[in-house]
């Protein structure tokens, strides 16, 4: 062998050491190893007469706040598009004026330009 490749096997020799005593510290200590002693689970009791009504009352309660919450999110959003609506109404009653003032103005135009080609048509045929 070479003295490169002499070199290269003993790193990979201390490199494989490093790795298998590192897997063995970790094999030691447990990252998820707690010291205090395990904790007991509560049993859970049946559940008095009394504890179920104010769990009711305590799950109704949240739903009606929920049931509420969304009910003004609705209105905010139902405002929200008949103001648009109604900006959009103005805008599109603005162009209507628009409109019929250009159809009023046309109409003056042409009632013009007769009067302007019969009195041509007068003087020719005179």
């Amino acid at each position: 062998m070479t003295e490169a490749s002499s070199t290269l096997n003993k790193r990979v020799v201390n490199n494989n050491k490093g790795l298998k005593q590192t897997s063995q510290e970790m094999q030691q200590t447990p990252a998820h190893q707690s010291k205090s002693p395990p904790k007991k689970k509560k049993s859970s009791s049946e559940p008095s007469a009394g504890d179920s009504e104010g769990l009711f009352e305590a799950t109704a309660a949240g739903a009606s706040k929920d049931v509420n919450m969304l009910l003004l999110e609705c209105a905010e959003v139902l405002s929200e598009r008949a103001a648009a609506d109604a900006s959009q109404v103005k805008e599109l009653d603005d162009i209507l004026r628009e409109a019929q003032n250009l159809e009023s103005f046309l109409k003056e135009k042409k009632n013009h330009l007769r009067q302007t080609l019969a009195v041509i048509s007068d003087k020719l045929q005179s």
